[in-house]
């Protein structure tokens, strides 16, 4: 993935944008290639069918953000694909030694996770492992516990699998999710291994992986059951801390006046005795808990 991840990328979308889509009869009886082919894309992007195709083998790494924004435009990117593209066309790295590097839950950021009594909220690594959850996240995901991974579970647990009413689309998301954080840092050896993992065990995330589609953890929607109280329509919000290399604090919230407020402060209080965090024997000590990368 590394060492072509531009090239990769390209070729994906390309693959997956129809020649209606920008414009051109579609010809599904001559074409041998899904998609566009890439003189198709050179030409609307107005480059040379050579150096597109130059792009897509690696053999060159480092277009402009002019190319970039024009290939953007054909083969559409999305607002967060083209900046993964960015990052997948700067400057290589700096070759380094790479260590092992643990995460850290700040105890201030574990506090205020604590008093969001009314939210479910978590904390988890730019991997998606989980780091920290407060105990109305337990008990509306009970498989979200310190050390799992969220991705991991999307795909691999069964329970996990049943309690998304949209698996479908909450897998979607999380497998973009990821590719996001993969542009961050391609060669990251914890990304290797479960991108791996993944890809064996799990024809979905296979697929979905292949498409290199990209989008960044903000905002949305998800359908819950629970076995507590019910199915829950919940929104969230991420928010990155400052310094906090790449974790991401997770809110859940509804409406107040929605059946799933209700719903929530049933389980909260159904909850309190079972996760209170003064209770809770395998709670990590204040300075914060710890987890490999």
């Amino acid at each position: 993935m590394a060492d072509n991840g531009l090239g990769e990328f390209l070729r994906a979308r390309r693959e997956l944008t129809r020649p209606e889509q920008v414009g051109l009869p579609s010809g599904a009886a001559r074409r041998r290639v899904p998609g566009l082919r890439r003189e198709e894309v050179a030409m609307l992007a107005g480059v040379s069918a050579d150096y597109y195709v130059r792009l897509e083998q690696g053999r060159d790494k480092h277009p402009s953000d002019q190319v970039l924004e024009a290939l953007s435009r054909v083969i559409d990117f999305g607002p967060d694909g083209l900046e993964h593209a960015r990052r997948l066309a700067g400057p290589a790295p700096v070759a380094r030694r790479r260590t092992a590097r643990t995460q850290r839950v700040e105890p201030g950021l574990r506090r205020l996770l604590d008093a969001l009594t009314g939210s479910p909220a978590l904390v988890m690594s730019r991997h998606l492992d989980v780091l920290a959850v407060n105990a109305l996240a337990r008990a509306a995901f009970p498989a979200f516990v310190e050390g799992a991974n969220v991705v991991r579970l999307t795909f691999l647990d069964a329970a996990t699998r049943d309690c998304y009413l949209e698996w479908d689309k909450v897998a979607q998301e999380t497998v973009a999710s990821l590719r996001a954080a993969a542009g961050a840092d391609p060669d990251d050896p914890r990304l290797a291994e479960l991108v791996g993992e993944l890809s064996v065990k799990s024809p979905e995330f296979r697929a979905w992986w292949a498409r290199h589609e990209v989008k960044a953890k903000t905002r949305g929607t998800k359908k819950v059951l629970t076995t507590a109280v019910g199915p829950l329509d919940l929104e969230y919000e991420t928010l990155v801390p400052q310094g906090s290399d790449g974790q991401l604090l997770v809110v859940y919230h509804a409406d107040p006046n929605s059946p799933t407020a209700a719903a929530l402060a049933l389980l909260g209080s159904l909850s309190v005795s079972a996760f209170a965090p003064q209770d809770d024997p395998d709670r990590a000590p204040q300075d914060g808990q710890v987890i490999g990368e």
